[in-house]
């Protein structure tokens, strides 16, 4: 019983000699509620100038892109033809339909002619919703008649300025992304400079403002930021739904206005795997992106009407085979080194076999040729066999699906960028081989794990979450940049916000102090905050001047030659007519004049691609009795031959439009240099050349009534 009294006299005497350090301590815990307080009240202000200077950057990014187009083209001169056909190639297709529908009578009619479409590809009534990603511009057309501004407002001028607004939020998508990653908005500040100052590799919207790309990088872009703030630690359940669903949102509306949509979130899906498979993200998360990648695809999947391609596509089979994958094996995160490596060896074939197994039984099941140009094109451009497919050859040969050029790293460079993106890749690539080898060293369930948790949590707090995800994200899409030239938007735009989270973050400059033992928290403190501001008043002292001079040199749109067709097929053909050529001149007939195409540069669709190359064959060498019957096959009234192609001096020998024909013809090429053994003279010349000489054979046929220095109209002949 002593022992307890005793205890009990013990607390009571502490108490009592406690009274007045208990008041003494009084003082100290009001400063520190104080602190606490203004450093609560000091996150409101920073957050909130970091949130206007967001806005305000994304707003002044939009301005400056809008004038740079006006003063390209002195857009809000020229006449409207002009401005159509300044949407070149597919860009003018898409715009068409936007067009179409604010000029139906109403919009049930204009929804109509879209579903059951008879004009974009003759003797053939085709679904555009179906077939292209173009909700957008049904969208912006239904917008716009319901809106009062159709007296203050042209309807090119409402299309333009949307895409020009969705640069506002791509900017500002970066900005947060940078933000998110470095616990800094002078991060964010630095991404958007470098997106700016960049703008010849970060993005082409000025000129090429319908592309898919334009429209969907925005989301892109948002989806990433999102992903970024969803990987964060101790989020609070109801943030991580609401953010779960924003990823939801983003990825839906990524999928819906790009057809590439699945090739990206495929590479994506990729990075997913990888870091899942090293124990670099939560499994719980990393689950949920995969269901909500593949329930925003099926979602775009019944919108445009169960399109096959959708559901044959690798990102379905890739992530359904991950789930069932991990399903099976259900100690994939347990053992040591050599059991998990050997786990990890099994699953990646396991999910390999299993995505190719389950593609090529829904292909088979839904007969699906839709995508089969791109993997022909994939297996040529890496070395897998030469291939003689037009298709494949077509792509092969463009200058935007070759290698990345090398004077895009010094103009990256001129701007500091590429430096600075080299220097945070290697520390932090460095630092994720550390954690990978120590995850799969101390796994679930293994005794050394739990004798080396303090040196495991040592190394996982060098390389968060977030930041693990956007390190393999932009390893994996500097890749596809770097071996396709077109693809380049995807890796520089996340490129500046990389760089600049790694100029501002306290995770490398922690890392590179400790490594040359000069670390301390205010000198990390200092160089996060003085370097990106010495950055930037570098890259503004450099390229100010240049951006005031971009943005006081006028030009102005000159095409005459092509104004002065579109105006003469308005003028003296009827508004059935069939027009055969070129598939990038086609969309602009369609766009300024409303008509009936023969062929269109929409190549996602198997019979569209046999039918392109057929009415090439007005550019190969063949008889006149050939391309007739070619032509005639399509209902051709008029075929449009231009003298770039016919006499085309940009691409090299074997890489011209006709080359490409004659080798997929097996006719020699023209020209000096070496031809395959197999490959024979042509009985006939070249038909674009020939039909000029208006020898009886071509005009028994073919009628030219028009010409200029560009374009030779021919009408086809009516033969009972």
């Amino acid at each position: 019983m002593t022992a307890p009294r005793q205890r009990k006299g013990v607390r009571l005497a502490d108490a009592a000699d406690e009274q007045p350090s208990q008041q003494e301590d009084a003082k100290p815990r009001a400063e520190i509620q104080s602190a606490h307080s203004g450093g609560k009240l000091w996150n409101i202000l920073s957050l909130t100038v970091g949130g206007i200077v967001a806005v305000c950057l994304g707003l002044l990014t939009s301005v400056y892109i809008a004038t740079l187009h006006e003063n390209d083209l002195w857009f809000s001169n020229i006449k409207e033809v002009e401005r159509e056909i300044s949407f070149r190639t597919e860009c003018g297709l898409y715009y068409s339909y936007y067009k179409q529908m604010v000029q139906a009578a109403s919009i049930q009619q204009g929804l109509h002619g879209l579903v059951y479409d008879n004009k974009t590809e003759s003797v053939r009534t085709i679904n555009i919703l179906e077939r292209m990603n173009v909700y957008q511009e049904v969208f912006l057309s239904i917008l716009y008649r319901i809106l009062p501004i159709q007296q203050y407002l042209e309807p090119v001028y409402f299309y333009i300025y949307t895409l020009f607004g969705l640069q506002a939020v791509y900017v500002i998508a970066l900005y947060v992304t940078s933000w998110l990653l470095s616990g800094t908005w002078l991060s964010g500040l630095l991404a958007a400079f470098w997106y700016i100052t960049n703008r010849v590799d970060t993005t082409r919207v000025e000129f090429t403002i319908p592309l898919r790309e334009n429209w969907a990088l925005p989301f892109f872009a948002v989806q990433i930021a999102a992903i970024t703030y969803l990987l964060r630690t101790h989020l609070q359940p109801a943030h991580e739904r609401w953010t779960l669903l924003a990823v939801f949102i983003a990825t839906f509306f990524f999928s819906l206005t790009w057809q590439f949509n699945q090739f990206m979130m495929l590479i994506q899906a990729l990075v997913l795997f990888v870091l899942d498979c090293f124990d670099m993200l939560p499994t719980a998360k990393v689950t949920w992106l995969y269901i909500i990648q593949v329930s925003g695809l099926l979602l775009v999947c019944v919108l445009q009407f169960f399109n096959s391609m959708i559901l044959g596509s690798l990102l379905i089979s890739f992530n359904a085979s991950v789930l069932i994958a991990r399903t099976i094996q259900k100690n994939l995160k347990k053992g040591g080194l050599f059991s998990r490596l050997g786990k990890l060896l099994l699953h990646v074939l396991f999910v390999s076999c299993l995505t190719l197994l389950v593609n090529k039984l829904i292909k088979k099941i839904l007969n699906l040729e839709s995508d089969e140009h791109i993997f022909k094109f994939l297996k040529a451009k890496f070395g897998f066999g030469a291939t003689r497919d037009f298709d494949a050859n077509l792509y092969l040969c463009e200058e935007a699906f070759g290698l990345l050029p090398l004077n895009t790293f010094s103009r990256l460079s001129d701007t500091l960028l590429f430096y600075v993106y080299i220097f945070v890749l290697f520390p932090m690539t460095v630092t994720a081989a550390i954690v990978a080898f120590q995850n799969l060293r101390y796994s679930i369930g293994s005794t050394k794990a739990e004798k080396s948790v303090g040196k495991k949590e040592d190394c996982t707090i060098a390389l968060k979450p977030g930041t693990a995800y956007n390190l393999i994200h932009t390893v994996l899409f500097g890749c596809l940049a770097l071996s396709t030239m077109r693809m380049k938007y995807l890796w520089t735009s996340h490129m500046c916000v990389f760089a600049s989270f790694g100029l501002c973050s306290t995770e490398v400059w922690g890392l590179i102090l400790k490594c040359v033992r000069l670390y301390t928290s205010q000198r990390t403190s200092v160089i996060r905050y003085s370097l990106p501001v010495i950055t930037l008043l570098y890259i503004s002292y450099k390229f100010w001047p240049g951006i005031m001079d971009e943005l006081s040199e006028l030009r102005e749109f000159y095409d005459p030659d092509t104004v002065e067709l579109m105006n003469w097929i308005k003028s003296n053909t009827p508004s059935t007519a069939v027009f055969a050529g070129s598939m990038q001149l086609l969309a602009g007939v369609k766009l300024c004049t409303g008509r009936i195409l023969t062929n269109h540069p929409h190549y996602e669709d198997k019979n569209l691609r046999e039918r392109t190359k057929q009415i090439y064959q007005i550019y190969a060498k063949r008889s006149p009795e050939d391309v007739y019957r070619i032509l005639q096959s399509f209902g051709t009234d008029y075929v449009i031959l231009e003298d770039s192609i016919c006499y085309e001096r940009r691409h090299s020998r074997g890489c011209r439009l006709r080359d490409l024909l004659d080798i997929a013809n097996g006719h020699i090429m023209d020209g000096l240099g070496e031809n395959e053994p197999d490959l024979k003279p042509s009985l006939y010349p070249r038909f674009c050349e020939e039909i000029k000489r208006n020898l009886p054979s071509y005009t028994v046929h073919f009628t030219r009534v028009f010409q200029n220095k560009t374009f030779h109209v021919y009408r086809l002949a009516k033969h009972k």
